[in-house]
């Protein structure tokens, strides 16, 4: 039987000769993709056989990741440094911040009225959000939100001139983070299912629409796990292995 071929947009037509078309993938996957087409014989079968050699080589990122929860023995520094494990052995440049080390006042006092200066420890995040291609987040979900010191953090670091700009006379804003990505990883006590359905998800919407998309941040995916309370060794485990293959996809 003979006919046309469609594979990625790209058709051939079947025959006793080799075929060989190279392109460039597009996305974070850069790589030369060679695809040899030729009509089996074997069997007595007149069915096109496709040989494919993939050789593909994955953009490594600068990985910058910012750990929320304040107790270091948590089960969320687990999992920040599982995604860092897998990171670097991608070859991807990781930074981090953790906030619970960090020295500075976690309250905006003026609001946008008054300037606050910023202490070192601020200044420094602001210049590894600036060199990051990607953030990573790690926090536990609280009340449906998230902990004081990081709600105090983003006050304090998202400042008007460094993630956005209020336009004069208007509603809207100009974006100055754009060009990134982000992943949410955050816990729960209760299953992340009855979270979205009964609760909605309001730390999702804060953190990934309310927050992030509104400094230019995109594309943001999430990661919700839970319930954490009384989960087995195995559960932990498991969720420790996605995570580190998360780094390694650097995503």
């Amino acid at each position: 039987m003979q006919g046309a071929f469609l594979f990625g947009f790209i058709a051939f037509q079947p025959t006793n000769s080799l075929v060989e078309t190279d392109f460039r993938q597009k996305n974070q996957l850069r790589g030369l993709v060679r695809f040899y087409l030729h009509t089996s014989q074997a069997n007595q079968s007149d069915y096109p056989v496709v040989l494919f050699l993939t050789e593909t080589t994955q953009q490594m990122k600068k990985i910058l990741i910012i750990q929320a929860h304040p107790d270091k023995e948590s089960y969320n520094f687990a999992l920040s440094e599982a995604y860092k494990k897998g990171a670097l052995a991608a070859g991807a440049e990781v930074q981090e911040i953790i906030i619970r080390e960090l020295d500075f006042n976690p309250n905006l006092q003026y609001g946008y009225r008054k300037r606050t200066e910023l202490e070192p420890d601020l200044l420094d995040a602001q210049a590894k959000m600036n060199w990051a291609e990607h953030l990573v987040i790690v926090f536990p979900v609280w009340w449906g939100s998230v902990p004081a010191m990081f709600k105090g953090f983003l006050d304090r670091v998202l400042l008007p001139g460094f993630a956005f700009k209020k336009r004069e006379d208007s509603l809207w804003w100009d974006k100055f983070l754009t060009g990134k990505s982000a992943r949410i990883i955050s816990t729960l006590d209760q299953p992340a299912w009855f979270y979205r359905l009964r609760y909605g998800r309001p730390s999702y919407h804060a953190i990934k629409q309310l927050t992030l998309h509104f400094i230019g941040i995109s594309p943001v995916r999430t990661t919700t796990i839970g319930p954490i309370r009384n989960s087995k060794d195995s559960y932990r485990q498991k969720w420790l292995h996605k995570i580190e293959q998360l780094g390694k996809q650097q995503r």
